[in-house]
């Protein structure tokens, strides 16, 4: 889907007129009207205002152009809600829900969430717990959370 078709459907699932959509993103109704023809796209601000105005990423409202990965654990953010939020309620869409909560980290140490996994992850080739301990630091390695040396 475009963003133009995006928001549209976004106003209208929420029974809104161009002009109430416009009051809520602080734009005109004009500008609500280009973005629905396809002749202009909301700034980033107006993007962020929209995102928190009907609880939908960023992500979402482009037409989810990149595939989001939590940064911390690697699990696929395929819905907006598996994606965590700030202290204000705005999508970090960076994180899943489970690693970041509240504005805070769930692990505080990559090791803490090796064990995590370890200890929850499904094991179908019976492979030992150092072996596994390897490949989760290595997988988790490759995350930005934890390229920053966290461990």
């Amino acid at each position: 889907m475009e963003i133009r078709e995006i928001l549209k459907e976004l106003r209208e699932r929420n029974g809104l007129t161009q002009e109430q959509m416009a009051e809520k993103a602080f734009v005109t109704r004009q500008a609500v009207s280009r973005w629905e023809n396809g002749d202009t796209q909301p700034n980033t601000d107006t993007l962020k205002i929209l995102s928190r105005e009907f609880d939908v990423s960023i992500n979402t409202l482009l037409g989810a152009p990149r595939q989001l990965f939590c940064q911390c654990c690697g699990m696929p953010l395929s819905e907006d809600n598996m994606i965590s939020r700030e202290t204000d309620g705005s999508f970090n869409e960076d994180y899943c829900k489970w690693c970041y909560a509240q504005g805070q980290f769930t692990y505080d140490s990559k090791s803490a969430l090796i064990d995590f996994l370890v200890a929850h992850m499904p094991n179908p080739e019976n492979s030992s717990e150092e072996d596994r301990r390897k490949l989760y630091d290595g997988m988790l390695s490759q995350l930005k959370h934890w390229k920053q040396d966290r461990a």
